[in-house]
């Protein structure tokens, strides 16, 4: 073998660890610019997208056109999850981590530097779909990543709490997002908007991205890739296809599970906002700021519930949680139906606490109930499927609900409780199949 690259390989070997907390941070970071990209797309596209990247003519379909858009990025990640997953099983975390960050984080700093109609034509919105599929698309693999860089990273009695900081990156980056856009509404004319200010929060996540590839370079494989890496049998050429022979039931059951807290989380953000502001007659500032509020509470709840699922287990956690959403399903209209402001603030921390503690568990459960050959490929599957039906659909599926009862909320309500009742069921199960695999595994090292 060649001297240098033998010295290569043992420097590699002899490289400290990635510690849990700088692996936690690093993943943190991908959520932090995924929840940030969210939520800023979904304003701008309804406040300005319309009126600069289609023709002038209908508003009505302008901004119906650059919602489409939106739904554009939702509809690659389940793509980007099969894909990047499947490299990442069978090259690393760490690559393909490196690689979700500059993909999304490139294209959202690219979003602001686009041209618009006026300037190229019709180029202008076919520019625009391109980079949301693809940011979608990097978008898909990378929270799979991030959760098994985190959880693989953590003492297996510390996963929960270490699993729920790569979650609690989204309320963090739905507060940046929606404080930006608040103080932009509030001090920019609607013509300064659209002429150059709603460029501003998509060029100033180059500074999340810098700082997220700083800290992802200097990673680790995590200590399970590696076991699963160095046991020859362990490794397989198509683990999409291992997960869907052998998991099919645990993809299903992350899907009806983080199904979940995305419809609860989506219809916040985008329906009740919606609701708050043109129903009920609520300032959009002060919906904006509710919304901030109940990101705080979800920042607080995560690693809070990742903590207490350490002690007391994730089943109890999360029976816990979908029981309180099934409940609040109906109160939760109820209040906002006041048109009170406190009662809205309410609704909101309450909503960000449920969807804190449901998110919470995911990244350690998921990892929990799949080996460490066929996690990203799997994991990436049922997030982003979920992510799809609940985030791309979720306030869709509300508002279509709202209109066929004749504007009457107790539709929403009642698809709200079934969501719960398979969130339920889907949490019972995956808690489980996690006990019973590392029974199976603790006697298999036994032996």
């Amino acid at each position: 073998m060649n001297p240098q690259k033998l010295q290569s390989r043992q420097a590699v070997a002899t490289k400290p660890p990635t510690t849990p907390w700088t692996a936690a941070m690093a993943s943190m970071v991908g959520s932090v610019l995924e929840y940030y990209d969210f939520f800023v797309y979904g304003p701008m596209a309804v406040l300005v997208f319309g009126a600069i990247f289609f023709p002038k003519g209908d508003p009505a379909l302008a901004t119906l056109l650059a919602l489409s858009t939106f739904a554009v990025g939702f509809i690659a990640r389940p793509l980007g999850g099969i894909v990047i997953g499947h490299l990442g099983d069978k090259f690393g975390r760490k690559p393909m981590l490196m690689l979700t960050f500059f993909i999304a984080g490139g294209v959202t700093v690219g979003i602001g530097c686009l041209p618009t109609f006026s300037q190229i034509g019709v180029w202008a919105p076919i520019l625009l779909v391109l980079m949301r599929f693809i940011q979608g698309f990097g978008l898909g693999g990378e929270w799979g990543g991030a959760a098994l860089l985190a959880v693989e990273s953590a003492p297996e009695s510390k996963r929960g709490f270490f699993g729920s900081l790569v979650q609690a990156g989204a309320p963090i980056g739905v507060i940046l997002s929606s404080g930006i856009v608040a103080i932009l509404t509030a001090s920019m004319s609607k013509a300064d908007l659209l002429a150059w200010g709603w460029r501003i929060p998509f060029l100033i996540s180059v500074l999340l991205v810098i700082f997220g590839l700083i800290l992802r370079v200097r990673l680790t494989e995590t200590p399970d890739f590696q076991k699963a890496v160095a046991s020859a049998p362990a490794r397989t050429k198509l683990p999409l296809g291992v997960v869907l022979r052998q998991y099919p039931k645990q993809i299903l059951a992350m899907i009806g599970l983080h199904v979940s807290d995305t419809t609860l989380g989506f219809i916040q953000g985008v329906f009740i906002l919606g609701f708050a502001t043109v129903t009920l007659g609520i300032s959009p500032t002060i919906a904006l700021t509710a919304n901030i509020a109940a990101s705080m509470a979800n920042l607080i709840m995560t690693p809070l519930a990742g903590l207490i699922a350490d002690r007391i287990g994730s089943r109890r956690v999360l029976v816990t949680a979908t029981v309180v959403l099934a409940l609040w399903a109906f109160p939760m209209f109820w209040l906002m139906e006041t048109k009170s402001v406190t009662a809205l603030f309410i609704v909101m921390v309450c909503n960000g606490m449920i969807v804190g503690t449901l998110f919470s568990q995911q990244a350690s459960l998921f990892a929990g109930v799949l080996e460490p050959k066929v996690r990203y490929t799997g994991m990436s599957i049922g997030f982003q499927v979920a992510t799809v039906i609940g985030g791309g659909f979720g306030p869709l599926i509300a508002q279509a609900l709202q209109n066929n009862a004749g504007g009457a909320t107790w539709s929403i309500s009642t698809y709200l409780v079934i969501v719960a009742i398979i969130a339920l069921v889907s949490a019972i199960y995956l808690t489980s199949r996690k006990a019973s695999l590392r029974a199976r595994t603790f006697s298999t090292s036994e032996s």
